[in-house]
C-alpha cells in the first residue's frame, strides 16, 4: 500500500501539486480507485461468470444445477462481490479516517451480510422446485422445513446486523434476547401458534394440495393450491382465492373431501316434502291401475296398503335400476318425523362420479322423476300456498 501511495504521490508532484494539495487529492484519487475496482469487479461478475456458469450448467445432464444457479441466483451471488472488495479496501483509502473508515466498513459488511442473507433465501427456495411431487406428504414435509430453515435464517442474520451496527457480540444479544423471551413470546403469539398449527396441519397430513375443503362458518370451499406454515390458500370455484390461517383449521373444524374423490362415488341425500293429506289406502282401482301401466308390478303392491308406502318401494326399486347409481352401496328411501312443512321421504344413495356437472345432473333427473310420478300414486308434494 505504501508503493502505492508513494507513486501516487510522484505523479501528483510531477503534476505540479505541492503540500496539504497532495494528500487531499491523493487521497480522492483513492477513493475513486477503490470505487472504480468495486464496479468493475461487479462488471466481470454479472458480464463474464454469470453467463458462463449458466452455459455451463444449460450443458449437463442433471436438472439441480440449472434450478439451484439460475440467473436470479447467480446475480444475487454478484452483487456480493463488489461489496466484498470495497469492505477490504476501505481500510486502506480511509487509513487516516478512522471514523469514516469505521462507519463504511459497518455499512459495508451489513450490505453483505444483507445480499448473502438474499442469496441463501433464493437458493432455499430453489430446493422446493427439486421435489417435482407437488401436494405429496414428503413435499408438504419439505416445504415446512424449508419455511423453518429461512425463519432460522432471517433470525441469524437481524442478530448478525444489530451486533455489526452496535458493535455487540452475537452471543450477547442472544443472552439479552433469553431474558425478554416472555415479551416476544407475547408479541408474537398468534405467530408463534399459527406456526405451530401450521406444521401440525402438515405433519399429521389433514389436508394436501388439490383437496376439496369446506370450512364451516367460512366462505372457504374450494381446492387448495398452496400450503404454507402461515397460511392455506384456497381457489374458489369461482375462481376467486381465500386464505385461512392452520390455526383456524387445527382449532377448528373442516370437511376434506378427499376420501369422496377418491372412492370415486358421491353421497346423495335429499328430503321432498309430501302433503300428509294426500295419503290415502290403496283401492282397487289404483291397484289395477298402476299394473296395468306398468308402474309397480303385482309383487311389489301385494305387501303395501299405502300408497307412500308403495312410492318407497318404487323409488327404492327405480333407483337400484339406474347405471350411474352405484347398487353395491346403501340404497334407501325412508320417512322421516313429519313437520310443519310435511312429510319429508329421504333419498339415500351414491352417484358413481365425483364431478360436479354430472352429480348435478343426475339428482336433478332422480328428483324430477319424484315429482312428475308422485302424483301417479294420489300423493301431493307440500305447498305453503298450494292455490296461488
Amino acid at each position: 500500500m505504501e508503493i502505492i501511495i508513494s507513486f501516487i504521490d510522484q505523479i501528483l508532484q510531477t503534476l505540479g501539486l505541492e503540500g496539504s494539495t497532495i494528500a487531499i487529492v491523493r487521497h480522492a484519487f483513492m477513493v475513486v480507485l477503490a470505487f472504480l475496482l468495486a464496479w468493475l469487479s461487479g462488471v466481470f461478475c454479472r458480464r463474464i461468470i454469470v453467463p458462463l456458469v449458466i452455459k455451463l450448467t444449460s450443458k449437463t445432464n442433471t436438472e439441480w444445477d440449472s434450478v439451484m444457479f439460475d440467473r436470479q441466483v447467480l446475480r444475487t451471488a454478484a452483487n456480493i462481490v463488489p461489496a466484498i472488495v470495497m469492505w477490504e479496501l476501505l481500510p486502506k483509502v480511509f487509513f487516516l479516517y478512522p471514523f469514516v473508515e469505521e462507519t463504511l466498513t459497518r455499512l459495508t459488511a451489513v450490505y453483505i451480510c444483507i445480499n448473502t442473507t438474499r442469496l441463501v433465501l433464493q437458493l432455499v427456495d430453489r430446493l422446493r422446485f427439486l421435489d417435482k411431487r407437488t401436494g405429496s406428504s414428503t413435499s408438504q414435509y419439505f416445504k415446512s422445513f424449508l419455511g423453518i430453515l429461512k425463519i432460522i435464517v432471517l433470525f441469524i442474520t437481524v442478530i448478525i446486523v444489530v451486533s455489526i451496527l452496535f458493535d455487540k457480540n452475537p452471543m450477547t444479544l442472544l443472552a439479552g434476547l433469553g431474558a425478554t423471551s416472555a415479551v416476544l413470546m407475547l408479541v408474537f403469539k398468534d405467530t408463534i401458534e399459527g406456526l405451530v398449527a401450521g406444521i401440525r396441519l402438515t405433519s399429521n397430513e389433514m389436508v394436501h394440495v388439490g383437496d376439496w375443503i369446506t370450512v364451516p362458518n367460512t366462505p372457504v370451499d374450494g381446492n387448495v393450491v398452496d400450503i404454507t406454515l402461515t397460511t392455506v390458500k384456497v381457489r374458489q370455484f369461482d375462481n376467486t382465492y381465500t386464505t385461512v390461517s392452520p390455526l383456524t383449521l387445527v382449532n377448528g373444524s373442516f370437511k376434506n373431501w378427499k376420501g369422496m374423490q377418491e372412492s370415486g362415488m358421491r353421497q346423495v341425500a335429499k328430503k321432498i316434502y309430501f302433503d300428509a293429506r294426500s295419503f290415502k289406502l290403496i283401492d282397487d282401482k289404483m291397484r289395477e291401475d298402476l299394473i296395468v301401466r306398468n308402474i309397480v308390478t303385482e309383487e311389489q303392491i301385494k305387501d303395501e296398503d299405502v300408497n307412500i308406502g308403495l312410492f318407497r318401494h318404487y323409488m327404492e326399486d327405480y333407483l337400484r335400476k339406474r347405471k350411474d347409481i352405484n347398487s353395491n352401496m346403501m340404497i334407501m328411501v325412508r320417512q322421516l318425523e313429519a313437520t310443519q312443512s310435511g312429510i319429508p321421504i329421504e333419498l339415500y344413495f351414491f352417484i358413481n362420479t365425483t364431478e360436479w356437472l354430472n352429480y348435478e345432473q343426475i339428482v336433478s333427473d332422480v328428483l324430477e322423476h319424484v315429482y312428475a310420478s308422485a302424483n301417479e300414486f294420489g300423493l301431493q308434494l307440500y305447498q305453503m300456498f298450494p292455490k296461488q
